[in-house]
Formats: structure tokens, C-alpha cells, sequence
């Protein structure tokens, strides 16, 4: 009897023992399903991921694998079912991943939608193609439903824009945005930087100038495509005023390459001042029709605070230094220009 009891305590505890160390194994591979790393990264940079909107679960796991950021993909989708990630509960957005995160971490994040910004940066733009294809660039938007908003007639008619003009609403700088911001926030938040950039300080300049907003915008382009060199801005932007003041048109060569669109050219020839365009500013008087690119805040204070003096004419220093030479009359600009027409011969620059 006594043998058969020890027997059995034997047998008790061994079944224990048996199931505790069973328990532990499973408990063990929980654990590391949940909680060890599964995110290897294997570089010292920040790693970022995209999650589309509209996407799916199915989606949201190809990108991780095929980007070969999680390193067991059955183990994410366990833990993803148990913690309810799945297609209802997807966010869309650019998400900051760090390395040897576990699979609770990682879809922690991807499930609360803590994103991170993005330092959207534009400049040196010409057209509005342009402008939309870098935001596109940036952003999840697509540039051709960006441009498409800008042009809409809804957009432009309460602001008093057009087609044309519709350009001097956006203020090269760095500004943060979510990835996944839609065409219209991104549109309405720029309005309100364009508000924000024209204080009153700003206005009341513009006003004593006799221009417009739109119209500062448009000689800013000019001015900036004049020179590269910001300290002579003030000077080229007072020339032009005195150009506008007088009636005089502004034959700005800018202007002209603007209109061709063949932004390479490095020499305007007498046949490209005759080409039409509402561009064309030695064909027609006044502003043309709408900036030429998107000016520099430096470009439009250059405007706002030009220099007063009796310059009407400029061209290009013959040392191709980036400067020019100023004069205000037409006898000393003729030599000007002479000379560096010699130089353009000498360098053989025909074009």
C-alpha cells in the first residue's frame, strides 16, 4: 500500500512538473510573440513607414515585409488579431520606427495614429507644374489632383486669383505637415501662411507702391531671376518701378525665357522678343501676367524695400561675376550691353 502511495505522489508530481515546464515553454513563446524585438532596422538613420490611406491590414503587412523591416511576419500577425489591428482600425500616415521594436510596440503605433510630421520645403520654382509635382514629392498627394485644386475656379474666385496668378499665394519656406495631409488642408493651411506673411507692415508698403499683393509677388519673380545676388535685388526692383512709373516696358529677358519655357537658355536672341506671350515683356508694357517663379521672401522685401535712385537700365557685368551694370540712360546701357556681348562672342555662348 505504502509502495503503491509513493507511487502515485511520484507520478502527481511529475505531472506537475511536466505541466509547469510545458506552461513556462508556452508562456516563454507568448512572451517573445508579444514582447521581444521583431522590427531589425540595421542602419543608424531614422527609418520611416508609409501606410497609404485606404489601406489595408493585408497592405499594411506587405510594406513591413517587403521593406524588410519586421523580421517574423506570422508573429506580428498574431499579435495584430489579438490587439484588434486589422482593416477597420487602419491609420494612414508616416510613422518613426526604432530599432528592435516588438511586435506590441509596433502595432501600438501603427494603431494610435502618432505620425510624424514631415519638413515640407519649396523653392526655386518656375511654374505650377513644378510646384505641385515637389509638394507630391513630400506628400501622399498626387500632384496631378494638387494642380487640378489650385485652377478650380472655386478655389481662385473668392480669393480674387487666377490661373495666372495663382502662384503668389504660396511663400517658399520649410513647413511641417503630416504625410498624409489631403489637397484641401494643404491648400487652406497655405492660405493661411500667404495671411500670416502679408502683415500690416507688409500691406502698407505695397499700398504706398501702388500694387497689389499679386502684383509685389510678380516683380519679386522678375527681380530674383534678374540676379542671384541678393544685395543688388533692392537696386533691380527700384529700376523696374521707375520702368513702370514712366510707362516704359520692362524688357526683362526673365521674362521672355519664361515664355519660350526653355529655362536652359543663356542668351535671348532679337527673334525670342518677338514671341507672343502674355510673358513677354518687351512685347507688351506693365507686369506680365503672373509670376515667373515663386519668389523668395528675401525677393519680395527686396521690392517692399527697394532702392530710390534713377536706374533705368541694367545688363549682365561682362566678367559673368553674377552682377550688372546700372545706367540711366540709354547711351551708357548700349555700351554695357556691348561689352558683354563681346563677352558672350568670346565664350562662344550662342544660346
Amino acid at each position: 500500500m505504502a509502495k503503491k502511495k509513493s507511487f502515485l505522489y511520484k507520478f502527481i508530481w511529475s505531472l506537475v512538473g511536466v505541466l509547469f515546464i510545458s506552461g513556462g515553454i508556452t508562456a516563454s513563446v507568448f512572451y517573445g510573440r508579444i514582447y521581444q524585438p521583431n522590427v531589425s532596422l540595421n542602419t543608424d538613420k531614422e527609418v520611416f513607414v508609409d501606410i497609404p490611406t485606404g489601406a489595408t491590414f493585408e497592405d499594411v503587412l506587405q510594406i513591413l515585409s517587403d521593406e524588410g523591416i519586421i523580421i517574423n511576419s506570422s508573429s506580428f500577425v498574431w499579435i495584430a488579431e489579438r490587439k484588434r489591428y486589422n482593416d477597420f482600425s487602419i491609420k494612414s500616415g508616416r510613422y518613426l520606427l526604432k530599432d528592435k521594436m516588438s511586435n506590441n510596440d509596433l502595432v501600438n503605433l501603427l494603431r494610435s495614429g502618432r505620425q510624424t510630421t514631415i519638413n515640407v520645403v519649396f523653392n526655386n520654382i518656375r511654374t505650377k507644374e513644378e510646384f505641385a509635382g515637389k509638394i507630391a514629392s513630400q506628400l501622399e498627394m498626387d500632384s496631378t489632383a494638387l494642380l487640378d485644386a489650385m485652377l478650380d475656379t472655386v478655389f481662385l474666385n473668392p480669393l480674387n486669383l487666377n490661373a495666372f496668378t495663382v502662384s503668389s499665394l504660396f511663400i517658399p519656406n520649410t513647413y511641417e505637415f503630416y504625410w498624409n495631409t489631403p489637397v484641401e488642408s494643404f491648400l487652406s493651411r497655405m492660405l493661411a501662411e500667404h495671411h500670416h506673411f502679408w502683415n500690416d507692415s507688409r500691406k502698407a508698403k505695397a499700398k504706398k507702391l501702388r500694387l497689389s499683393q499679386e502684383e509685389v509677388t510678380v516683380l519679386a519673380s522678375i527681380v530674383e531671376k534678374e540676379s542671384f545676388r541678393k544685395s543688388e535685388q533692392p537696386t533691380i526692383a527700384g529700376l523696374y518701378l521707375n520702368r513702370l512709373r514712366k510707362g516704359m516696358k520692362l524688357q526683362s529677358d526673365p521674362t521672355v525665357i519664361y515664355a519660350l519655357g526653355d529655362f536652359s537658355i543663356r542668351r535671348v536672341l532679337k527673334k525670342d522678343l518677338k514671341f507672343d506671350s502674355p510673358y513677354n515683356t518687351y512685347k507688351y508694357k506693365g507686369l506680365p501676367a503672373g509670376p515667373i517663379s515663386l519668389p523668395s521672401i528675401q525677393a519680395i522685401d527686396a521690392v517692399l524695400n527697394y532702392d530710390n535712385h534713377q536706374f533705368l537700365y541694367m545688363c549682365a557685368k561682362e566678367d559673368f561675376t553674377g552682377y550688372h551694370n546700372f545706367a540711366e540712360n540709354a547711351v551708357h546701357h548700349y555700351a554695357n550691353a556691348a561689352r558683354y556681348r563681346k563677352a558672350l562672342n568670346s565664350r562662344n555662348i550662342k544660346r
